[in-house]
């Protein structure tokens, strides 16, 4: 659960952003610059009408070797559907599925408010203000060259002292505008980063995509926690 929380906190990055500097004290001291750039994201990411997305999870653990998983998420709205390994996520914007296909379990959720579940905002739509809210601060810190493309790094430091992460960093294809990865710094010394792969803007979905069908998982035990 909480490796795909993860996923949904660092697309939230990748869409929006958070946020880090040197010595800034207030997010109106982020770098205009950055601002410039997320916002060119931005107004990217509004104008497709749905999205696909295959990507790579690196965890590093201290003392740990690299623990890596492929998976894939796809959005519509307010509707999104997370896949990875034997867990998936479905939201139809009301309601919340976790599927943990290993132990056979379906456990069904209102949708979190913003700022549930350990910080993640688990609406893709939300994702696309999140930096204009006052609570992190960024700034651009790096520029350089891999291969043909110009990679620039967008760096991002919460303003609460308390935050589980020092700071979080993304990477971005300087010319196409596209995100490279993200990745977080857990005040724990774990470290983890998301490689987008692939996206299909505008991707087209079943009906019936964002919603669970009981049908195609017999024998699963389904647990209603709805309030």
């Amino acid at each position: 659960m909480k490796k795909l929380l993860l996923v949904l906190m660092l697309f939230t990055i990748a869409a929006g952003a958070y946020a880090q500097t040197g010595n800034f004290t207030s997010a109106d001291e982020s770098d205009p610059k950055a601002k410039a750039i997320l916002e060119e994201i931005r107004k990217r990411f509004l104008s497709y009408k749905s999205l696909g997305a295959d990507f790579t999870l690196d965890i590093t653990l201290a003392d740990e070797p690299t623990e890596t998983q492929k998976g894939s998420l796809s959005q519509q709205g307010k509707k999104y559907r997370v896949e990875m390994g034997s867990q998936s996520v479905i939201s139809d914007g009301n309601t919340l599925w976790l599927i943990l296909s290993y132990n056979k379990e379906v456990q069904i959720n209102d949708m979190p408010e913003e700022g549930e579940m350990d910080g993640a905002i688990l609406s893709p739509d939300a994702m696309l203000n999140f930096y204009d809210k006052g609570d992190f601060v960024y700034y651009l810190t790096n520029e350089y060259k891999e291969g043909a493309r110009t990679v620039q790094q967008i760096e991002f430091k919460p303003m609460d002292r308390n935050a589980d992460y020092s700071k979080l960093r993304m990477n971005v294809n300087k010319a196409t505008k596209d995100i490279i990865s993200v990745e977080a710094f857990a005040k724990d010394g774990s470290r983890y980063k998301l490689s987008i792969d692939k996206l299909y803007p505008n991707k087209a979905f079943a009906a019936n995509y964002f919603t669970f069908d009981k049908a195609k998982y017999p024998g699963y035990y389904i647990e209603d926690l709805r309030e």
